[in-house]
């Protein structure tokens, strides 16, 4: 029988009611008694990491959540995250480049209602995240709603109904039927994962509306290493605005620049543009191709924590990490 470790860090599925509203406040071990048909499936011992709504969660909270499953990886099989919904796409990437290549899962899971309520998707998606623990499923990953996710394709694209998560350009991993993973697609694996333990949080990102300027830009630049501009359709910037301007000077300053797209699917394309075809060309600015928005505020915080030189962030940034970018000129 697999030995699986339970990781609490709050969220919805350990919420219950206060004065204020819901707050997580219940613990791994209450979890866990919740569904005792798991003792049938797996061997489970249970840490408390955090217990935050997700949204306080933090880059300092993806490393310690690695620093936890690095310091225990050699001792169990696999390793269960509950987490709050909100940002739970953004803590599955940031996982996937801390912890690359891990034989061993890695799945989060949560709840749009609390574990304590009668009409909860927390039990069923709890039970789903074991069940996939205990297969050959390598990798960070989500289950939830009885699907299996990518850790750097997820997306929440709904905010209150149990299907919360999308796969973004990129298909379901599986699907869980009866309380059976059917596996479509097996993560990349290696025989050892490689663990790291930095971060840059200075990433910035600016979301374009028709008629911004460059001096929210120039703000956030100030401020950061990085910028992620999303923009419109397959991507580009404003002509008027001194918005060039703006990137070739914070390029000079050594920052970094990324353009992505507000578009959910199929990701962008600046050369499509006379408005991209430039930004590209002429200033060099990297291009998120097919990649989601969580993927790549984790992966330019992940290789800023590395290296500053601008070759090497290029290179990184467009070498393929758990499947995050599959659509490049290269």
């Amino acid at each position: 029988m697999k030995k699986i470790l339970l990781i609490g860090t709050g969220g919805t599925i350990a919420s219950e009611v206060t004065d204020t509203g819901l707050a997580p406040e219940l613990t791994t071990e209450q979890l866990l008694a919740q569904i005792p048909a798991i003792s049938d499936i797996c061997d489970v011992d249970c840490v408390q990491l955090l217990n935050l709504d997700s949204t306080n969660m933090a880059p300092e909270h993806w490393l310690l959540l690695a620093r936890c499953i690095r310091q225990r990886y050699d001792r169990y099989d696999g390793f269960v995250v509950t987490h709050g919904t909100d940002t739970m796409a953004y803590t599955a990437a940031a996982l996937s480049y801390l912890i690359q290549n891990s034989p061993k899962p890695i799945v989060l899971t949560g709840a749009q209602k609390p574990i304590g309520f009668d009409s909860t998707d927390s039990k069923i998606n709890l039970a789903d995240a074991f069940r996939c623990t205990a297969e050959d499923l390598p990798g960070v990953s989500i289950a939830f709603n009885n699907k299996v996710i990518l850790g750097t394709r997820a997306k929440k694209t709904r905010s209150k109904s149990f299907q919360a998560f999308s796969s973004i350009n990129y298909p379901y991993l599986g699907v869980l039927r009866d309380g059976v993973l059917l596996r479509y697609i097996r993560p990349d694996c290696a025989e050892a994962p490689v663990f790291y333990d930095a971060l840059d949080p200075k990433v910035g990102l600016l979301k374009l509306i028709p008629g911004t300027g460059r001096e929210q830009a120039d703000f956030l630049l100030e401020r950061n290493d990085a910028l992620i501009i999303e923009s419109f359709g397959v991507g580009g910037l404003p002509e008027n605005g001194g918005f060039y301007d703006c990137v070739r000077r914070a390029m000079a300053a050594g920052k970094i620049i990324v353009l992505t797209t507000q578009v959910e699917n199929e990701g962008s394309d600046l050369g499509v543009y006379h408005v991209g075809h430039r930004l590209k060309n002429e200033l060099g600015v990297l291009e998120a191709y097919d990649m989601t928005c969580e993927a790549v505020v984790a992966k330019l915080m992940w290789i800023l924590g590395q290296t500053r030189d601008r070759a090497e962030v290029e290179r990184l940034f467009y070498t393929p990490v758990a499947r995050d970018i599959l659509w490049t000129e290269g």
